[in-house]
């Protein structure tokens, strides 16, 4: 487990496995089923990264669309990689919404749309729904 795993709740979080990479719950839902897709290496650059990690990417994010679309009906989805404070290669994914979505009894707003997602304004969440959000997630993931 590296840092930014750990930072990102690992094991706790964590939806998927695979060989190369997790998926996480993002712990603050910048908007709603907003997860972090993080390198299990080392590598701080993207460039560092494994071939084996590079080739596992078309099947995660395949996944990652599939089950979120499924479990939320996105608008568009936003991929940033920005490793300013946690060192690790990870991606945010950041599900888009044009409209706000109601789910677990409560509004999500996405703060920036149509311009590039408010990282610093997240929707306020209880940990009850930040464990519905994680179930429903669960329960709707694809398998390819």
């Amino acid at each position: 487990m590296n840092t930014t795993m750990k930072k990102f709740g690992y094991p706790n979080t964590c939806l998927k496995e695979f060989p190369q990479w997790v998926v996480l719950l993002r712990p603050q839902q910048v908007t709603l089923g907003s997860l972090v897709l993080i390198c299990r290496e080392e590598a701080i650059a993207f460039s560092q990264i494994s071939a084996d990690a590079f080739k596992e990417l078309p099947t995660i994010i395949r996944e990652i669309e599939t089950s979120v679309s499924r479990a939320f009906a996105y608008s568009k989805i936003n991929y940033l990689m920005l490793m300013m404070v946690d060192p690790e290669v990870h991606f945010h994914v950041i599900p888009r919404y044009d409209k706000p979505r109601l789910f677990s009894q409560q509004q999500f707003l996405d703060h920036g749309w149509p311009g590039p997602p408010l990282l610093k304004n997240p929707n306020d969440i209880s940990e009850e729904v930040c464990q519905n959000i994680f179930s429903h997630l669960k329960n709707n993931w694809t398998h390819e």
